[in-house]
């Protein structure tokens, strides 16, 4: 299928939006709210939708927005979906659209993602007479704190009247440079659950272990008994891992011996069922373990994201579009990533396809990762980010006559 003229009219619309997207993508850094607190961000893409005359819905999962673009031909529903929300992080930087809002700061890129689906939301309505079925745009909030917005849109509805066939995210990706988008089918992201286990035992003096159950020793065979369920329980071939972040005691001194300890971490895989498993045996290891030495472990699992699958048919289409509406050259593999996204609720219930958009510049110097507080982009993603959804939004629910 050829759709020259089709992109090249994408492009020039994203091309003349520019510098609209740039002033939506700075008003909304400027802006920051937190997860579950973005009240001004939704009502800000509200009132640019309907400046713009689509219609749309409010108070998705607290403040998200819903937006519906119906082309004038007869066809599937595609979902195009970006978060809104941003993080607990103090913006470090001296550019002028840094964080007004002490504390609070786009540090992952949602004030990108919300700008482009605005820009492909504009582009979308101007090319409705071309549009077969419609396009269902889903902003977000909450992507970063648990139970996730997903979870809780999915609850209210938002896959169904009108029920998309499939949905379409990307995110920013600063090892890429800008101009470059990535790509992969199958297995990308994996499930987060976090760990939280109290170890309690006998505290006493140090010098006298015989009188004590000591909860750091169980914590630290703790530890390296968990690790082996995966590394001795799991299936090789599936990646997972298993950290523990923080270790801690009540009181404590040299020569004391606490009564409790409190460690907490993360387990993460590709496979859900082995996901299940995996959390049957961490349950029976800490009670064993605690148990072969005296003490009692308590242990709290909170079940997070699932593990985010990319279909594989939907997938290769969407890559072989944007090799079509980017050049060939653009267009990148990505590995497997162990960080999680709320987007895979998504991907559990109909075909997803999420991929990585190029923003970092190391010319410019722009290359901080996310969730730091110098994270920035090369504003030149917004256009391609805005005009890629578009045209994908475009060609796959279109058939050239």
């Amino acid at each position: 299928m050829i759709y020259q003229d089709l992109a090249q009219s994408v492009r020039d619309a994203a091309a003349h939006l520019f510098d609209e997207l740039v002033a939506i993508r700075r008003h909304l850094h400027q802006h920051p709210e937190l997860s579950f607190e973005e009240k001004k961000t939704g009502q800000f893409i509200a009132r640019k939708l309907a400046s713009w005359g689509i219609r749309h819905t409010t108070g998705w999962a607290g403040h998200g927005v819903v937006g519906l673009i119906e082309g004038q031909h007869p066809g599937p529903v595609l979902a195009l979906r970006a978060d809104i929300d941003a993080l607990p992080i103090r913006e470090t930087s001296d550019r002028p659209y840094r964080s007004k809002t002490e504390g609070v700061m786009h540090a992952c890129g949602h004030d990108v993602h919300a700008t482009c689906l605005l820009g492909a939301a504009h582009i979308l309505w101007a090319h409705r007479t071309q549009l077969r079925g419609s396009v269902k745009l889903i902003f977000q909030p909450g992507e970063e704190k648990l139970p996730g917005g997903a979870s809780l849109m999915i609850k209210e509805g938002v896959l169904e009247r009108p029920a998309p066939t499939a949905i379409l995210g990307q995110h920013v990706h600063p090892p890429l440079e800008v101009g470059k988008v990535g790509f992969r089918e199958g297995m990308y992201m994996a499930s987060a659950d976090e760990i939280y286990l109290t170890v309690e035992g006998k505290g006493g003096h140090g010098a006298l272990p015989q009188d004590c159950i000591d909860p750091i020793a169980i914590a630290a065979q703790l530890i390296v008994a968990i690790q082996q369920v995966v590394s001795r329980k799991g299936d090789p071939t599936i990646p997972s891992v298993l950290t523990f972040g923080k270790i801690q005691s009540d009181g404590g001194a040299t020569n004391i011996v606490p009564q409790r300890v409190w460690l907490e971490g993360t387990f993460r895989t590709m496979d859900e069922s082995w996901r299940a498993e995996a959390h049957h045996l961490i349950e029976q290891v800490c009670q064993h373990t605690a148990q072969m030495w005296g003490g009692q472990c308590q242990l709290r699992l909170v079940k997070g994201y699932p593990c985010l699958i990319n279909d594989p048919t939907l997938t290769q289409r969407a890559r072989h579009l944007a090799e079509h509406y980017l050049g060939p050259e653009q267009v990148v593999d990505l590995p497997i990533r162990m960080t999680a996204e709320d987007f895979a609720w998504y991907s559990q219930q109909i075909p997803a396809c999420f991929w990585r958009l190029g923003t970092g510049n190391t010319a410019k110097g722009i290359t901080s990762p996310v969730h730091t507080p110098t994270f920035d982009v090369d504003e030149r993603a917004l256009e391609i980010g805005a005009g890629l959804m578009a045209f994908e939004a475009l060609t796959l629910n279109h058939t050239p006559q």
